[in-house]
């Protein structure tokens, strides 16, 4: 099992930055891959940004030069720069963790935080 604590949602005004944080604990493989996804009401859950253990990184269109994703892997930790935010970004953004391969692949979520941007 893989435990995934996330922490830094807030409201902030459209313009404004926020910086997340998702801390990893459990049994953490050392090659894995950790990502942000963003939901909201009666919506489907959208990929943010992911970045491998090795740094690979994918960040979605819709963010693409205002979110900045990172990790520090001895702290088992991710963090989601987002700068410029928009009314749009508004959503509960869930921490991710993916590791292994079919069968083995094991994923797992945090418990979500809130991201409000006002207008």
């Amino acid at each position: 099992q893989v435990q995934l604590v996330e922490s830094g949602g807030a409201e902030v005004q459209a313009g404004g930055s926020l910086r997340l944080s998702c801390a990893a604990s459990g049994s953490i493989i050392s090659r894995n891959v950790m990502g942000w996804y963003r939901q909201d009401p009666g919506k489907q859950r959208e990929l943010v940004a992911s970045i491998t253990s090795g740094g690979t990184t994918t960040v979605a269109d819709s963010v693409k030069g205002r979110f900045t994703i990172s990790r520090d892997n001895a702290k088992n930790t991710v963090f989601l720069q987002m700068n410029s935010l928009k009314p749009e970004d508004t959503a509960v953004y869930f921490c991710n963790y993916d590791a292994g391969t079919w069968p083995n692949f094991k994923r797992f979520w945090g418990q979500g935080t809130q991201v409000t941007v006002s207008s």
